[in-house]
């Protein structure tokens, strides 16, 4: 899949295709619904599909200090778009010079002029352009001027988590945000992924027999709610069975807010400065601070039980 940062990274000879346009921040079920018919289109056309995005993300460059927790970066939101077909991300860096663009100028300079669209693939709330003015209409009417169609995806995707809200970005952030992680893994369709550098924190997990992977996670990540969680801990291609904690370590009246994982089982791992990717499956219960650390090993053990169960009946449901 090719990858271009900005409007000058297209190569010059680049034919019509297929083109949807959003944050796409998550990739969730319901964005999957707009992307693969994207895809489809396209391959009813022998055409390729560019999905279109932002980096920052708008709301950051309109309203600063509002740039919301990110469900994926970049990187992981292009490897999902790939797994669906995609090929070719476009990043567009939204600056303040950007956010000025009327709609009929970013039709004209993105779509006609670059992109060459030939289908435009959009959710019925699609807004473009200066203070969001352009609407899928707008879109629809231009594209009797520029030669190219428009397809409106309901998105209908909806289930149990947040009460059978439909499925968004928001509500997959409120769910992180509150530990329902299992809630966020309906809507996107996966685990939840917090990534970053494995860095030195205090190392009382090393010394309490339970060394964890102290994980630096990437600027405006959505952090599950304080609590111990299960899941899996990847890094260098490995995916390992984990026990992770979040939160502020109030055992040892720690201050500083982290995500440590503990890969179970595993003896002798060295993962200082590599890049890693936590995924959470299931909540296990809220940070505490016990009376003892004796009491605190006999917990930990418990919960290490638990994570070590849920992740393999979630290994034994994904190969069924």
């Amino acid at each position: 899949m090719q990858r271009w940062r900005g409007l000058e990274d297209i190569p010059e000879d680049w034919g019509r295709s297929v083109v949807t346009i959003g944050s796409y921040d998550g990739v969730h079920r319901g964005h999957q619904l707009i992307i693969g018919r994207a895809v489809a289109r396209a391959r009813e056309l022998g055409l390729p599909t560019v999905v279109v995005t932002f980096d920052p993300h708008p709301s950051e460059v309109v309203r600063p200090g509002s740039h919301p927790p990110l469900l994926a970066p970049h990187h992981r939101r292009a490897e999902l778009m790939a797994e669906l077909g995609v090929d070719a991300v476009l990043v567009l860096p939204f600056t303040a010079e950007f956010s000025q663009l009327t709609p009929a100028d970013f039709v004209v300079k993105v779509l006609v002029d670059k992109l060459h669209a030939r289908v435009v693939v959009e959710g019925p709330n699609f807004r473009f352009g200066h203070r969001a003015a352009g609407t899928v209409e707008f879109l629809k009417e231009l594209g009797t001027t520029y030669d190219y169609d428009v397809e409106v995806i309901d998105l209908h995707e909806r289930g149990e988590a947040g009460g059978g809200e439909p499925f968004s970005s928001t509500l997959a952030r409120r769910l992180v945000a509150a530990g329902d992680v299992e809630g966020a893994m309906e809507v996107l369709g996966r685990p939840h992924r917090v990534e970053g550098v494995v860095v030195r924190g205090a190392q009382r997990g090393r010394e309490l027999g339970y060394p964890t992977a102290n994980v630096e996670t990437l600027p405006h990540t959505a952090i599950p709610a304080d609590g111990v969680y299960a899941g899996w801990l990847t890094a260098a291609g490995e995916m390992m069975p984990a026990a992770i904690s979040v939160g502020t370590n109030p055992q040892f009246d720690g201050v500083d807010r982290t995500v440590e994982a503990y890969a179970i089982d595993r003896v002798g791992l060295d993962l200082y400065g590599l890049h890693v990717a936590v995924d959470f499956l299931a909540y296990l219960r809220g940070q505490e601070k016990f009376e003892s650390i004796e009491a605190l090993l006999e917990r930990m053990a418990i919960d290490v039980k638990r994570a070590r169960e849920l992740v393999e009946e979630h290994a034994a449901a994904r190969r069924s």
